[in-house]
């Protein structure tokens, strides 16, 4: 009867743990996600706004995240990891701009710079995933198009990738 139990016990949490395991506090859990791609890629779906760091055996970190505002302004593809940095100064391009020229040519890094705590930078893009200063925009579509974090979650995700990772954004 004991070793019956156990084993119902067993079961129920291998069940439970292949829907949606490990709650890591917050909004990131580690969920059952099937996937072709190596552990310790990251696929962007910008569609669920979530980004999911590849852990393997089907399962992954999901991290809620803000997308571009408009869809010329999102980005798609295979990219690699090629800088990481902490606290990371902040330059508008230049299409930022010409459309809002009253903005500050460089924030240098801390609380008040917009790509917040940490910043991984895509191949030789402008594209970044990083943090924010503005916190409420993260599950909506927000940004200029770079992928934003809570300055919580990019602190995590900066520790566990590596250069030369790739990310993967649909």
């Amino acid at each position: 009867m004991k070793k019956s139990i156990i084993f119902l016990f067993l079961t129920l949490f291998t069940c439970v743990t292949m829907a949606r395991v490990i709650d890591l506090g917050l909004d990131r859990d580690m969920v059952y996600f099937p996937s072709d791609k190596n552990p310790g890629s990251i696929v962007i779906r910008t569609d669920e706004k979530r980004l999911y760091y590849i852990l393997g055996d089907d399962l992954a970190y999901s991290f809620p995240i803000a997308v571009g505002k408009k869809e010329e302004d999102r980005f798609y593809g295979a990219f690699l990891i090629t800088r990481k940095v902490k606290w990371p100064s902040w330059r508008p391009t230049s299409k930022m701009l010409e459309k809002e020229p009253f903005l500050p040519t460089v924030v240098p890094g801390g609380k008040r710079n917009p790509l917040g705590a940490r910043a991984l930078y895509l191949g030789s893009t402008a594209y970044r995933i990083h943090g924010t200063n503005n916190p409420h925009s993260i599950g909506k579509a927000a940004s200029h198009g770079c992928i934003r974090m809570y300055n919580r979650d990019i602190k995590t995700l900066y520790n566990i990738v590596n250069l030369w990772d790739t990310v993967y954004v649909e």
